[in-house]
């Protein structure tokens, strides 16, 4: 699905969004940007060429979603929804800032949420609904801190929201890896299988094109991660319990 579908990108100024963007550009979808940045949604959907709207929006403020979302229905219905906005800090639970910690929250869960409501209605019947979780939310790991339990929280509302719309709706899971973004530049430490914004949407358009729930990529990372999670907890916290540095700077 490319050539003249209608895609809505939730979190397509920068990063994975962006290169999501050019991609199904070049494969002749119309795309609609979404993001709360409005000059680099509009210099995007402009170096793409024509037919391309650039709609600024906050998730984690419903009214600017409904205001989004009743421009989106005057126009006809999507083929496909895409969301990835998101935030992260990194490190230690103990350190977190409660009103960013609230923040995250707000935008990465209750954000999903938004969409999960304001999206089908939009989608032509048998259209597709994609939302981004993260292998950060497969299991607890040191400083994963509350943005982990968002993305937690995503795959358990993405699963639920499949449930109740099957036969309706294609409801489908992402669940990256580390991948090379502005966010993720501010990890201290190494990044196992690192991707590329452009690698990892041609994992995305490649997984959302085929039958399944989840598309969760590289797989030498997230095959690993699925084992861990599968443990019973006095196989996998001792093994998580490793990774935790000596209490320290984070």
């Amino acid at each position: 699905m490319a050539e003249g579908a209608r895609i809505w990108i939730i979190g397509a100024s920068e990063g994975i969004g962006a290169a999501l963007a050019r991609q199904w550009a070049a494969k002749g979808a119309r795309l609609i940007l979404s993001a709360r940045s409005a000059g680099r949604l509009e210099a995007l959907a402009e170096s793409l060429g024509p037919g391309h709207l650039a709609l600024p929006l906050d998730v984690s403020d419903r009214a600017s979603l409904d205001a989004a979302a009743a421009v989106i229905d005057a126009t006809g219905p999507l083929d496909r929804v895409v969301h990835l906005a998101a935030l992260y800090d990194p490190g230690r639970i103990a350190r977190l800032d409660p009103a960013r910690a609230a923040q995250i929250v707000t935008v990465n869960l209750t954000g999903s949420f938004h969409i999960a409501q304001i999206a089908p209605p939009l989608l032509r019947r048998g259209g597709q609904l994609a939302l981004c979780g993260s292998v950060a939310g497969y299991v607890g790991l040191p400083q994963g801190q509350i943005y982990s339990a968002t993305k937690a929280g995503v795959i358990n509302l993405a699963e639920s929201l499949r449930a109740e719309l099957a036969g309706r709706i294609d409801v489908r899971l992402i669940s990256p890896g580390f991948v090379d973004t502005r966010l993720t530049r501010r990890n201290d430490f190494t990044m196992p299988a690192l991707q590329t914004p452009e690698a990892a949407a041609r994992a995305i358009i490649a997984g959302l094109d085929r039958r399944g729930f989840e598309v969760h990529f590289p797989r030498r990372l997230t095959l690993a991660l699925k084992l861990l999670r599968a443990l019973p907890y006095w196989g996998s916290l001792p093994l998580t319990g490793r990774l935790a540095r000596p209490d320290g700077p984070a």
